[in-house]
């Protein structure tokens, strides 16, 4: 088997998945503008650093005739952002996919797993959503996902492309070792680093974006999956696409189980020793009240299995993570 490139290989989920494909005795080649992602995440792999888009680095990229996969999981991935600015989102998550898609044609790339999202549900109507749930996104970085996933199954069609569709739920969590996790810098949109920042610096109060879902509490309930385990669906996926065991197909990879907002703030809370600061504030538009994945066609499918399904787990890596990198990976 030959190596592997990985876009966006430099971000949160991508250097798990990085270093979950050097553990399983792949060679990486990471491609990443370092917009969200940091250099130091990829360790010694070799880096590099372009717009995933651009015919000439992916041609320089592939070129060499030793990558035989790519995972892709470079993408503009805030809901919020989506919906103030689409435009963006489909420029970067669909224009720019794709040119890689077509640069993988080029270069007889037979396999790609795709970092997907829930955001391609919408508002479910049914919990656990299934892989056969339909699509109806309620934000454009849903749409740009969905789309990407829609031109992967014609270029299956079309030129025998295998591919994976990935459909995260909230990934969460660091390496249980502590020395990759996650760092968005002042960008920070995840509910869990907010905590556990407001806890660790006296950094500001975490918003909880509304309070009147329908739900237990009032406020939103996701579906937590640890960040290793999302990166031990990559591995398996690739495997089963590059033994010949999977041609096409679509996977959710959840907990299976939902927490709220409020749910969260306890488990930090329990997990540090000490209440991190919150505030109310309205709703964010686009967010659906419940995400609660089935993973059971990724556990028959692909062999996959949560590793860490703990809520307190899941916090207490991130908190690991936070504790010893407290300016992320500038600390380095």
């Amino acid at each position: 088997m030959g190596r592997v490139l990985v876009t966006g290989g430099a971000g949160y989920v991508g250097s798990h998945v990085v270093r979950r494909l050097q553990e399983a005795g792949r060679e990486v080649v990471v491609l990443d503008d370092l917009s969200a992602g940091h250099r130091a995440a990829v360790g010694h792999v070799r880096l590099i650093e372009a717009d995933y888009g651009d015919p000439a680095a992916l041609d320089g990229a592939l070129g060499g005739g030793d990558v035989s996969a790519i995972v892709h999981m470079a993408a503009s991935a805030l809901v919020g952002a989506s919906m103030s600015d689409p435009g963006s989102y489909y420029r970067n998550n669909v224009v720019r996919s794709v040119e890689l898609l077509e640069a993988a044609r080029r270069h007889a790339i037979r396999a790609i797993v795709f970092s997907s999202s829930a955001a391609v549900y919408g508002e479910p109507s049914d919990v656990p959503i299934r892989e056969e749930h339909p699509c109806v996104p309620t934000n454009p970085y849903g749409e740009t996902k969905l789309a990407v996933e829609r031109m992967l199954w014609w270029y299956h069609r079309a030129h025998g492309l295998r591919h994976a569709s990935l459909r995260y739920f909230n990934a969460a969590g660091a390496h249980p070792g502590g020395d990759i996790g996650e760092d968005h810098g002042g960008n920070e949109t995840h509910l869990i680093p907010r905590l556990l920042r407001s806890v660790a610096d006296g950094g500001p109060a975490t918003p909880i974006l509304g309070e009147d879902y329908p739900t237990s509490d009032g406020t939103c309930i996701r579906d937590y999956v640890h960040v290793s385990d999302l990166a031990d669906a990559h591995v398996q996926a690739l495997h089963a696409l590059e033994q010949g065991s999977l041609e096409a197909g679509t996977f959710n990879l959840g907990n299976g189980e939902g927490f709220s907002v409020r749910e969260v703030i306890a488990s930090v809370a329990r997990v540090t020793g000490a209440a991190p600061r919150t505030e109310r504030a309205p709703r964010r538009s686009g967010d659906p009240a419940i995400l609660v994945a089935s993973f059971e066609r990724a556990e028959r499918r692909l062999g996959w299995r949560r590793r860490r399904p703990d809520l307190d787990t899941i916090v207490a890596d991130a908190w690991h993570w936070h504790e010893a990198h407290p300016r992320g990976f500038d600390d380095r």
